[in-house]
């Protein structure tokens, strides 16, 4: 963590939270984004904790009603309700407090101004001055909203989450959050063209090397020399899927060729095609063939 970044347990003491699972960005050289899941069923009732001057965001996507909410900016002060589903935006610089005194229940997005700068030099678009975060206003943003909820088993299963997905879905958090809240611009179009032969087979020898899951997308960026956004993109563009999706059909690829030795347990195939587990594998291969692994094995006899 950065000496002023507030996520994690150090957001879950502020917030007094019973949880605090946090994932981390790890694509950008010089920054970080992070998301933390808080709750609480029976809150310490007081003011939240006070957090460092940061030159920083939260957003926040709420997964509860917290009805007749008390917020602190500075020295503003409003009451507000929260409806699940909303998406609220504080400018860390202003150390924003609320009092808790009933249960809550929130993911939230630690976006520093450098790593929403470095997501806009990356799409080649207009540096952010600032995001737009009034007090007490609520946003119906249905990308925050879907993006964040698809993020929210992975926080909770932080030894299954992958890292590129983890950052190619807190990329896009932080570049919609640019662009929708912070006026960013995007100042040319990138060629609409994928990856050459090359690069494409370069970056997939790559994956199949790393079937682990803990490279990341600026790893396999670099690979074909350019930004994790344009890489993204144009990756997707030559093989219809992300990154992230391309390595866990790869992974059941592995793990087919490995059924198929009948000394080899589910979990010896599973940790071997670069599964945490058996469970993790069981999911991720009926989610993409159809049928459990051992379904498939004994269909094979």
């Amino acid at each position: 963590m950065t000496r002023a970044g507030v996520y994690g347990e150090s957001l879950g003491k502020v917030l007094r939270s019973d949880i605090s699972p946090v994932l981390v960005n790890r694509s950008l050289r010089k920054s970080e984004i992070a998301i933390t899941e808080v709750r609480s069923d029976k809150p310490e009732v007081g003011l939240s904790g006070s957090i460092p001057a940061d030159d920083a965001y939260m957003i926040s996507l709420k997964l509860k009603d917290y009805p007749d909410c008390e917020g602190w900016v500075e020295h503003k002060v409003k009451k507000y309700d929260v409806f699940a589903g909303a998406t609220y935006i504080y400018d860390l610089k202003s150390n924003p407090r609320y009092v808790i005194d009933k249960p809550y229940h929130s993911i939230f997005f630690y976006v520093p101004r450098s790593a929403l700068n470095a997501v806009a030099e990356q799409a080649n678009a207009t540096p952010v001055r600032h995001l737009y975060c009034p007090l007490g206003e609520a946003f119906d943003d249905p990308v925050i909203r879907h993006l964040g909820m698809s993020l929210l088993e992975a926080v909770r299963r932080p030894a299954e989450a992958n890292q590129l997905f983890v950052d190619h879905v807190t990329m896009a958090i932080a570049l919609h959050a640019a662009t929708a809240y912070g006026g960013m611009q995007f100042l040319k179009t990138f060629a609409k063209g994928g990856l050459t032969q090359r690069q494409l087979k370069r970056v997939c020898d790559y994956i199949d090397a790393n079937l682990d899951g803990t490279t990341t997308l600026e790893a396999l960026a670099r690979e074909c020399g350019l930004s994790a956004s344009h890489f993204a993109r144009a990756f997707r563009h030559s093989t219809g899927v992300s990154p992230h999706q391309w390595l866990l059909q790869r992974r059941v690829e592995t793990a087919k060729a490995l059924l198929q030795v009948p000394t080899l347990t589910l979990a010896e195939v599973a940790a071997t095609a670069g599964f945490n587990d058996a469970s993790h594998f069981s999911r991720v291969f009926k989610s993409i063939v159809g049928e459990s692994p051992g379904a498939w094995r004994r269909a094979l006899s």
